[in-house]
């Protein structure tokens, strides 16, 4: 491997927007430090090492006393690194796991003791192959019973194949990053509207995370990530209890490194209202996480 990439900001800046006690940053993730939670040999490239406490300082610089930790591919099926954030965090910080689809159930239900809420599953071309939609599914028979939700993150082509499993899914289902569309189609883009329309059974749900992934050039003269901001308010607009939002930090495999003083600021404009803010960041996560 390389040189370790450092994917974050280590002085971010101060946000101007105040968020509501209680605010959850629904998407994060640890890495390292390498000494105590070893990198998984298949990773396809090697952090920095971005820890539980620089997690801990950034949301306290941005306002934020909740938090949903996602476990990172650089750390594959071993869920350590996570689990020992959860223990520091003391109830305030949750999880989601990585795991095979052929996981044994004491594991599942050693996941859920510990503070872990769902699993994740990715379907994405640069990390790799993993689980078939059918194993994917089968396993949400054996979720249900442990209050664990499944978790997908993939290519924005997939939406359309995908739903039939989604749909038949047994458990609640939470989308990545809005689907990963392209935010500069729109919102008539036929990927953005399978999105929707999926959002319309209300066991799905999405994080309005990743504006600055959907939309990571933004024209010249106007506001950062614009387009990923257009679609947020609009998915926050129309399905208000169902929205959850969050950093992505540290920002892995990505075209630049954030500023996530500016992802928060960007709030004001997908979520304008004080109402919406308080089910964006707070009672969508208290009551789908619960915290």
């Amino acid at each position: 491997m390389s040189e370790p990439i450092l994917t974050y900001l280590e002085h971010p800046s101060q946000p101007s927007l105040r968020l509501p006690a209680l605010a959850c940053d629904a998407h994060v993730h640890v890495f390292g430090p390498a000494e105590r939670f070893a990198y998984a040999a298949s990773r396809n490239f090697t952090p920095v090492d971005a820890p539980r406490e620089s997690l801990f300082a950034l949301h306290r610089l941005l306002g934020i006393e909740r938090c949903v930790v996602v476990q990172s591919a650089v750390h594959g099926w071993d869920n350590s690194a996570v689990e020992d954030t959860l223990v520091a965090g003391e109830g305030r910080y949750l999880g989601v796991a990585l795991v095979p689809a052929d996981v044994a159930d004491q594991e599942l239900a050693r996941l859920a003791a510990a503070g872990f809420r769902g699993v994740r599953f990715n379907f994405m071309k640069h990390l790799g192959g993993g689980a078939t939609p059918e194993q994917v599914l089968a396993l949400t028979e054996r979720l249900a019973p442990l209050g664990l939700h499944l978790q997908l993150h993939f290519e924005s082509s997939l939406v359309h194949s995908l739903a039939p499993m989604i749909r038949r899914s047994r458990v609640p289902v939470m989308i990545d990053h809005m689907g990963r569309v392209d935010a500069a189609a729109g919102a008539d883009a036929p990927d953005f509207q399978a999105l929707c329309e999926l959002l319309r059974d209300e066991r799905v749900h999405v994080k309005v995370s990743g504006i600055d992934r959907i939309d990571p050039r933004p024209p010249q003269g106007q506001a950062p990530y614009a387009h990923g901001v257009a679609l947020a308010h609009l998915l926050v607009q129309e399905f208000t209890d169902r929205c959850v939002w969050g950093t992505d930090w540290p920002h892995p495999n990505h075209t630049h490194i954030p500023d996530d003083g500016q992802l928060v600021d960007a709030l004001a404009q997908i979520a304008p209202e004080a109402a919406q803010r308080q089910a964006l960041l707070v009672d969508n996560p208290a009551r789908f996480y619960r915290f």
